[in-house]
């Protein structure tokens, strides 16, 4: 019984007589990714609430959480530091957004650094 409650938490009544909780289910599915040609992500560094120390961020990614992942695996192998992957984007330890930008556009995907520096 709890399992099929979790399930159906987001639906308080409905008038539909041939209603079906676990059809509703599908709507959660990830969504597909797109082909790096038609995707457009914003490189930038920022320092702000992480103690001065300097970040890139890569932001704009749309697609699957797993093939977010894949792509943050390879741009913190390629620039040889750590980081992470979070909130639809990608976290690179240190100062790399003209080399995180040139990763990406070598990968086939379409660049625009924010910022200055």
């Amino acid at each position: 019984m709890g399992k099929n409650k979790k399930k159906r938490i987001d639906v308080v009544y409905s008038t539909n007589p041939d209603f079906d909780f676990d059809h509703n289910e599908d709507q959660d599915q990830d969504e597909e990714t797109l082909d790096p040609g038609e995707q457009l992500l914003y490189v930038s560094t920022d320092r702000k609430q992480r103690g001065g120390k300097e970040v890139t961020l890569v932001e704009g990614f749309i697609g699957a959480e797993e093939d977010l992942k894949d792509l943050g695996k390879f741009l913190k192998s390629k620039c040889g530091v750590g980081g992470t992957v979070k909130e639809g984007g990608i976290i690179v330890q240190g100062k790399f957004k003209d080399k995180v930008a040139d990763l990406l556009e070598g990968k086939g995907y379409k660049v625009k650094k924010k910022g200055g520096n």
